[in-house]
């Protein structure tokens, strides 16, 4: 391309057009996010909720509004091709001292997709790789502050520094004790150094905003000495409105994996160069993507470029076909998966057998629920993706037949370039990690005679359909294939067709039998609205083997009676804001069971004890949940 094709108007104002839309997206979503600070310190807990779901919608809005102004003001989708060209390339220009340039790359592809739709598969047009680089890229004083910040305690002397790094957020809340939660955190982390003596590089590093989330604050950071370093984070929570203390101590790479995992609502924080906390966070966590921890941060989209990318480098360096996933197959959702990968991929079926009675557009509303939704640690975050494209080779035949079978109008099989390579492409998907399916897992143990992992798996079930609960979720169809199994051995649900507010159904006991004739029939006697939910009815469905439903009934009997329902709907209809915690009760300081070693599980049995009477927040009913990770 030649420097005339750099001098073109419509090309420099299209691009200039480009940046105004992403510096407007980025500029709110920033906006929200650091409002989260006065939100926590003022307890605005229904508020941060709304704020959670609302900001989800920020990136489609702005991209639709970039993209009507090109359409309106440059005719945008009737531009030669060689004008998206020179576009892309003044783009490029103005990223170069961008505080957000992967931010923008993406942005750009979301708002060029929609205007030349199946044109951007050729790759002049979008950014498949990135184009800026955003290694070292900081803030510049005395505008912003830096990503990080260093301390240098004496070992001896660690709570006076742990201290400075609870009161340098200037947070505008008074600490219940301030000396008390310094001294607790300096003793854990001498805890986990262990013997060994300060070297020259002793030092905590801790990320400059605190990770906001429901009703917690987490100061996030590292310890270092020597060659080892240590990730941790510190969950802030208000004792009584206004007044802080140090719930916990978490420590090791298990435990920030457990706090930043895709079964959770998304952070709010307050980031000028996302790439540097990125960048620190993937040092605390090197076994993470880097788009899991952009989708962490809220910057979905940014986490779905990445994914998509990582995806086709997966596919450039590995052999296997994709297959019908491991278990037993859905009514509604057609699961494939590729070994070497770890995600499922999901299409929604273009017909459900009986008695199944929804639609695609209720199955994709589901979804779309589940993501504006707090996940609690209990629901598989999801991406969404359109026209995936994939070589035909890497498809095994059985499953393309299947495709074609249950959702053909959502496979092309097409020669799309002209160039003899013939591409699978799957109009819509949904990709989430993947799991062992529960119903697998518990069958595992029962043939090993694994009475531990069989325990294990029927409290965990119980447990996310309580926590489930609790969020005003109700999972309607509560079979064990259903759900999934982490590999930290926490149970996730991930089958959403039929999920409903708990607060939309009517949860009923069974009417006794009105005569001997009811009693023996094989109908049900008694009638049943649309929302009509009977829990004594689930144990026949759920609770085959006696192994089992010895261990449902000993641990989660409650769920069989229409008693516990009814409470909880109660619960949620008082407006009561409940939290979830990513670590168990034992974790607490306040608890009395000390600051376990990183990784270490929490005792499933006690996953759902309430917060005392006397740590209640006062200024709204709360109920604090801490699920079993």
């Amino acid at each position: 391309m030649g420097p005339r094709a750099l001098d073109s108007p419509l090309a420099r104002d299209i691009a200039q057009a480009m940046i105004d839309g992403f510096d407007r997206h980025y500029r709110l979503f920033r906006t929200e996010s650091a409002r989260a600070r006065h939100r926590f310190e003022t307890c605005d807990w229904h508020a941060q909720q709304r704020a959670q779901r609302e900001r989800i919608e920020f990136y489609d809005l702005r991209v639709r509004e970039c993209q009507r102004r090109l359409e309106r003001e440059f005719k945008a989708g009737a531009q030669p091709m060689e004008v998206w060209q020179q576009a892309k390339l003044h783009y490029i220009g103005l990223l170069v001292a961008h505080r957000q340039p992967e931010l923008a790359e993406t942005f750009f592809n979301s708002v060029t997709t929609k205007i030349l739709h199946r044109s951007y598969f050729h790759n002049d047009f979008i950014f498949v790789r990135p184009a800026i680089s955003t290694e070292y890229l900081e803030t510049e004083e005395p505008q912003g502050q830096p990503t990080f910040r260093a301390f240098y305690p004496q070992l001896d002397d660690l709570a006076r520094t742990v201290r400075a790094v609870l009161e340098s957020f200037g947070l505008r809340c008074r600490f219940e004790d301030i000396g008390r939660d310094a001294a607790r955190v300096a003793a854990a982390m001498r805890r986990e150094l262990g013997d060994a003596r300060p070297r020259p590089n002793f030092q905590i590093q801790v990320l400059a905003s605190p990770f906001y989330r429901n009703k917690g604050a987490y100061l996030v950071g590292k310890l270092i000495n020597g060659f080892r370093e240590v990730p941790f984070a510190l969950p802030l929570l208000h004792r009584t409105p206004g007044s802080l203390h140090v719930d916990a101590a978490l420590f090791g790479e298990e435990d920030l994996l457990i706090l930043f995992s895709f079964s959770r609502a998304y952070f709010m924080v307050d980031m000028e160069i996302p790439s540097a906390y990125v960048q620190f966070l993937r040092s605390l966590m090197p076994r993470k993507p880097r788009a899991e921890i952009y989708n962490a941060l809220g910057l979905a989209k940014q986490g779905k470029n990445l994914f998509y990318r990582d995806l086709l480098w997966h596919l450039r360096h590995s052999s296997d076909q994709f297959r019908t996933a491991p278990g037993i197959k859905g009514m509604v959702m057609l699961v494939f998966d590729l070994p070497s990968f770890p995600y499922v991929f999901k299409i929604i079926k273009d017909r459900f057998a009986p008695p199944k009675e929804t639609t695609r557009e209720q199955v994709r509303a589901k979804y779309l629920l589940v993501k504006r939704h707090d996940r609690v640690g209990r629901m598989a975050d999801t991406m969404e993706f359109s026209m995936l494209a994939f070589p035909r080779e890497r498809f095994d035949d059985a499953l393309i037949a299947e495709i074609a079978q249950h959702a053909p109008s959502q496979l092309e099989i097409s020669d799309r370039d002209g160039d003899g390579q013939t591409e699978v492409i799957i109009a819509h998907a949904y990709i989430e990690r993947r799991m062992i399916p529960l119903n697998l897992y518990l069958q595992e143990a029962i043939d090993a005679g694994a009475e531990a992992q069989l325990e294990h798996a029927v409290i965990e079930y119980g447990n996310a359909i309580k926590d489930l609960v609790a969020a005003n979720i109700f999972p309607g169809d509560m079979l064990w294939k259903n759900f999934g199994v982490t590999r930290h051995g926490k149970v996730v649900f991930y089958d959403y067709d039929e999920i409903e507010y708990v607060t939309d159904c009517n949860f009923r006991a069974v009417p006794p039998p009105r005569n001997e004739d009811d009693e023996l029939s094989g109908e049900v006697w008694y009638s049943v609205a649309k929302n009509d939910v009977f829990p004594e009815t689930f144990g026949p469905f759920l609770l085959g083997h006696p192994r089992v439903r010895a261990a449902f009934m000993r641990h989660h009997a409650d769920l069989l009676e229409p008693g516990f329902w009814q409470q909880a709907q109660a619960r949620i209809r008082r407006g009561e804001v409940i939290d979830f915690f990513p670590y168990g009760v034992h974790r607490r300081f306040d608890a009395g069971g000390g600051v376990p070693g990183a990784g270490e599980l929490a005792d499933p049995a006690a996953a759902h004890a309430e917060t005392p009477a006397d740590q209640q927040d006062t200024s709204a009913p709360v109920t604090t949940v801490e699920p079993s990770e």
